[in-house]
């Protein structure tokens, strides 16, 4: 049965440090059960934050990375290298220092890849990627969110056509947010994995987080794993996080 686990702590840098630490212990932990460890990537400042305490980590040293799937949730559909690009960012932060096998990196298709700007054809292929490596998807060992001030996660939007698309991928147009066309992954393969991690830093997300776990409908309420769900909260995030 899956669990849903709160953890709070003081402010978004040892937040970063928290979420870092138990990272690195799950892909080891991962890696010595399978052999290779899954991670789905997202983005936003406190991602950054998370992969460069990684790199920081005397842990990070018994990771094997070159047995490290590398996968995001959503992407901004940007042109390569574009400095709003989940993947862009990841890899500043820490991705191009550490020895990854190249064809572990799933980056989600850019605007000037083989399908130009066909968001959808961008989805399908990313779609396909999926079921190469597992049919239809491969083992996510843990899945990363940020949640948004509306309570959104990956590039699913309260109230956006996305939310009841089928398949494992989707492309988002007239994204609330900036820039308005993305690539996401879908609810139902966000539920696919093992343990799905909400970060959230800050006051602005103390609303959609305290009405997602008073039992709200926002889109993060579905973000939820097999085994287990958990948040990962600094205090101001968590301002308004129901007491049991």
């Amino acid at each position: 049965m899956s669990e849903t686990v709160v953890v709070v702590v003081p402010d978004a840098d040892i937040l970063a440090s928290t979420v870092a630490a138990r990272l690195a212990i799950k892909i080891i932990d991962a890696q010595a059960a399978h052999g290779t460890a899954s991670v789905v990537l997202t983005g936003g400042r406190v991602a950054a934050k998370v992969l460069r305490a990684v790199g920081d980590l005397p842990a990070s040293a018994a990771i094997d990375w070159s047995r490290v799937d590398l996968w995001w949730g959503d992407e901004r559909f940007l042109p390569t290298g574009d400095p709003d690009r989940n993947e862009t960012q990841a890899r500043e932060a820490l991705l191009d220092k550490l020895p990854l096998a190249p064809d572990r990196v799933h980056a989600m298709p850019s605007s000037d890849g083989p399908d130009g700007e066909d968001a959808v054809a961008a989805a399908a292929r990313y779609a396909s990627e999926l079921a190469a490596a597992g049919d239809p998807l491969p083992r996510f060992d843990v899945l990363m969110l940020g949640v948004g001030e509306d309570g959104h996660v990956a590039s699913l939007f309260p109230g956006h056509p996305v939310l009841q698309e089928g398949g494992t991928t989707a492309a988002v147009y007239n994204s609330p947010k900036p820039p308005p066309v993305r690539v996401t992954l879908t609810l139902s393969t966000i539920q696919s994995a093992d343990e799905v991690w909400l970060i959230a830093a800050g006051p602005d997300k103390a609303d959609p987080i305290g009405t997602v776990l008073d039992g709200g409908s926002l889109p993060a309420a579905s973000a939820v794993g097999v085994r287990r769900t958990l948040w990962l909260l600094d205090q101001a995030a968590a301002a308004r996080v129901p007491t049991r």
